[in-house]
């Protein structure tokens, strides 16, 4: 297995970048930099209103100003070991370097969101699912450490990266809402990672790990199914799990008021008190919140009054439903029904916090950067690139140029990730279908999506080395060393120099493995 500590490091460089926006006038006594944290955070500001944080989770930044203790923590795969993930002083932000060096030449996964509130309510393993999925019968996934790299006032920082069977759970909770009491929660998601499945949410739900009926959830909801409740347009949504329905306003089903959203950072809010409840949401880089719907409980039978019951979940619907898939990088939820005030004096923090996507480059191979990559055997290829196929699931080599289809150019761009299974090797997600990585099956390349398994992991992860022809570069299985990504009859496999399967071909085979990282052509 080849080794490659070059990555982090060049990584680290290009992600350097961030910016910090000025708060208005007022919210705070000093605008956050790259090296001095806010002197209110956002549960600084909920305690304020007189509605304080119960709960407060974030493995980018502290939700408090004076929080100086561990954010999460992670495990890592080569001898089991965990490491607490803290801050790189009081109030600031993830120090990101430790979980880099912690987990360096191996893959890591995060055990604990820990709790700033001070109560206790941590998240874990989600366990002994339910609902019939992934995870039904058995325990949930753990989130890969570095599949959601990001930046926040301009330090290198990771979110939660749920891939369907992940979540994460807390059934003995103290201080969360039960029953008709009032409370607020906020999120902030990754708005282009999502699906139809049920259910991405992060909010209360039943301690039981049961379906317990009508109104004994309140939790945001994030994604596309129209399974229950729906808003305008093609979504994603934000809407709030209630159990037995996702509610986008107060009827079961369409509510117009509720809007699709596509912000890559998305502010996501629910409350809920007797007979009233509402869902905000805003881009957590500019602007303030809007109000998606604002009133009385939905107009079917068991929602008023509310039988919340104040487990908190992560990733997975109540019942431990985990088909859905998305990112969370912070969320807090509060005791009584914060005053929209205090939520847009939150939203400010927010976006005065300085999320970004990371890395900038293109071109080369640091986690983040886009990339196409170029055949380099001539003559037959050397204007093909690495492509999935829209027609199926395969990864095959075809022509691309100026004038090919805007959809042909995006299915040749790949988004490059620390590897999935070694954090020191690469994993390539497609740029236009999030959540989707090039993953080999039967020596076959296809792109699937991630399930958070350990199979899959070493499926998508490969190791890049000097081209096998002297150009460009060559990418090595990490569970197959022997083999390289290659382009065999313009399909990609994994294939030795040499062996039983016709793409092992010896003809060609030092040029069929080397590729350039062409700059992206989406």
């Amino acid at each position: 297995m080849i080794k490659s500590p070059w990555i982090r490091s060049a990584r680290r460089a290009l992600l350097s970048a961030g910016a910090t926006v000025a708060l208005a006038a007022g919210l705070l006594t000093a605008t956050p930099t790259t090296s001095q944290a806010a002197t209110q955070q956002p549960c600084d500001i909920y305690a304020a209103g007189g509605t304080p944080c119960v709960a407060a989770h974030s493995t980018t930044r502290a939700l408090y100003a004076a929080y100086n203790g561990p954010l999460y923590q992670v495990k890592r795969a080569s001898d089991n070991a965990t490491k607490d993930i803290g801050l790189l002083s009081a109030g600031g932000y993830a120090d990101a370097a430790a979980q880099d060096s912690f987990c360096a030449g191996t893959s890591c996964v995060i055990t604990v969101l820990y709790d700033q509130s001070g109560k206790g309510n941590n998240l874990t393993q989600a366990l002994k699912g339910h609902w019939p999925g992934p995870a039904a019968g058995g325990n949930d996934n753990l989130a890969n450490a570095f599949e959601a790299p990001v930046t926040v006032g301009g330090h290198e920082t990771y979110g939660v990266y749920v891939a369907p069977g992940t979540g994460y759970r807390n059934n003995n909770t103290h201080g969360i809402a039960t029953g008709d009491q009032p409370e607020g929660m906020y999120a902030i998601f990754d708005g282009t990672h999502f699906n139809g499945g049920c259910c991405f949410d992060y909010g209360n739900a039943e301690t039981s790990g049961n379906d317990d009926g009508n109104g004994t959830m309140e939790a945001i909801y994030f994604g596309n199914s129209k399974g229950w409740g729906w808003g305008s347009g093609n979504g994603p949504w934000v809407m709030a799990d209630l159990e037995n329905g996702l509610f986008s306003g107060v009827n079961r089903g369409f509510n117009a008021g509720d809007p699709s959203v596509n912000n890559r950072f998305q502010t996501a809010i629910v409350k809920g008190g007797p007979n009233q409840w509402a869902i905000r949401g805003g881009d957590a880089r500019s602007g303030g919140l809007s109000t998606y719907y604002s009133g009385a409980r939905p107009n079917v039978s068991g929602y008023n009054p509310m039988k919340k019951q104040g487990a908190i979940i992560l990733g997975i619907g109540g019942d431990n439903s985990n088909t859905g898939q998305g990112t969370f990088y912070e969320g807090v939820m509060t005791s009584g029904y914060p005053s929209d005030a205090t939520e847009n004096a939150v939203q400010a923090n927010i976006t005065a916090a300085g999320y970004n996507s990371g890395s900038t480059s293109t071109g080369s191979l640091t986690p983040g950067s886009r990339i196409s990559l170029q055949a380099t055997t001539a003559p037959c290829c050397t204007s093909r690139y690495l492509r999935h196929d829209d027609a199926d699931t395969k990864v095959v080599i075809s022509s691309i140029n100026a004038s090919s289809p805007a959809t042909d150019k995006a299915d040749a761009t790949w988004i490059v990730r620390a590897g999935l299974a070694n954090s020191s090797c690469l994993s390539f997600e497609s740029a236009n279908n999030p959540g989707q990585f090039l993953r080999h099956s039967n020596f076959e390349l296809y792109l699937n999506t991630d399930n958070g398994g350990t199979s899959f992991a070493q499926d998508a992860t490969f190791c890049p080395t000097t081209g096998n022809s002297g150009v460009g570069h060559s990418f090595q299985s990490v569970n197959y060393p022997t083999k390289y990504l290659r382009h065999y009859n313009y399909t990609a496999y994994i294939a030795s120099n040499g062996g039983t399967n016709t793409w092992d071909s010896t003809t060609s085979w030092a040029q069929d493995t080397s590729w350039l990282t062409a700059s992206p052509w989406s």
